[in-house]
This record gives C-alpha cells, structure tokens and sequence, in this order.
C-alpha cells in the first residue's frame, strides 16, 4: 500500500470540508442564536487503519468502501435540539451526497455513546481527475463530545475496560444527557 497516495484524497476532503463546514459557525437561527460551537476534522492515522485492517479482518483494496471514517468530520453544538438544526442545514446541502444516517443521540449505544452520525460522499478533484470519497460527519453536544473524549481514551488508549467501569461510565453518560436535556428546557 501506498499510504502518502492512499491518504491524498481523505486530506483533501478534511480540509474541503473543514472550511466548508466552519461556515456553520456563523449560522444563526431566528431569535439570534447559533447552534454550531465547533468544527473539527481529521484524517484516520495510518496505525489505526492497520489495526482495523486486523481486527475486522478487512482487504486492502477494499479500504476506501469498508472504513467510512477515514476522513472524519466533527460539528459540536451547545444543545440537543441544535444537532438536529444542523442536520437539516446538512440535509440541504448539494455538494456531497448523504448515503447513511444512524442516531444514536435518541438511541445511544449500549455504552453509553451519543451523537448524529452521517455518512457521505464527497467529490475532491486531485490531478488525475474527480475522486468521491467518503467520510463521516458526527454531530453532538459539547458534553457528548466530552464524554465520548474520556471513554475513548479509557477504552482504547488505556487498553480494554472492565464491566464494572463500563457501568460507571454508561451511567456517567446517562447523567450528561440528562443534565443536558435540562439546559435545554431550561433554555426554553
């Protein structure tokens, strides 16, 4: 495999669709607010796709259909109900295509795992002509994203969790989406 070429196209799309998308920012709806805090992106490390490659078993020629992921997007919101203001602004939009949609913000994952998952399919131009790849673009809360920070680092940066961690954390993150179900309704 020749990752610096395997990757041009992924770093291309991430720094498209960072600019493109950091425009939300300044969105606002019509009592002033603005529901986009942030915009951030990346490519997949080389080491990490290795280690899929692995564990999921995965062909290298089949990299760019099995990993959705390698170009990663990330748009956080202050509330809620903001992800789902900021998925219809995706919605609208006719320079990628929407090919999947998961919410796991109504129905988080057994672990606790909350965010607005949309997977895309963008066309980058590179000298050899147009290139679709596809990336993923996760839509959460701040608080979401904090917590899905500590699990991950917990998880996989820390090795495996045992069952009496997992628990706490799934209850941690219960509490945070409660706590912020409060804010929204205090916020009105």
């Amino acid at each position: 495999m020749e990752w610096p070429t395997f990757f041009e196209p992924y770093e291309q799309a991430v720094s498209e669709l960072k600019a493109k998308l950091g425009y939300l920012k300044h969105g606002q709806l019509k009592n002033g607010a603005r529901p986009v805090e942030a915009v951030t992106g990346r490519v997949k490390s080389q080491a990490s796709i290795e280690e899929k490659i692995v564990r999921r078993h995965l062909h290298e020629d089949r990299l760019a259909l099995d990993l959705q992921d390698i170009a990663g997007l990330r748009i956080m919101t202050k509330y809620i109900e903001d992800i789902y203001t900021v998925v219809e602004w995706l919605r609208k939009r006719t320079d990628f295509t929407i090919l999947e949609e998961r919410d796991y913000v109504v129905n988080a994952k057994p672990s606790g795992y909350r965010s607005y998952h949309m997977v895309i399919e963008y066309p980058v131009q590179l000298y050899s002509g147009e290139k679709k790849v596809l990336a993923e673009i996760q839509i959460r809360t701040m608080g979401m994203n904090f917590w899905a920070t500590i699990e991950h680092d917990l998880r996989y940066k820390h090795g495996d969790i045992d069952e009496e961690m997992a628990k706490k954390l799934t209850e941690i993150s219960e509490q945070t989406f409660a706590l912020e179900q409060e804010i929204s309704d205090i916020r009105g």
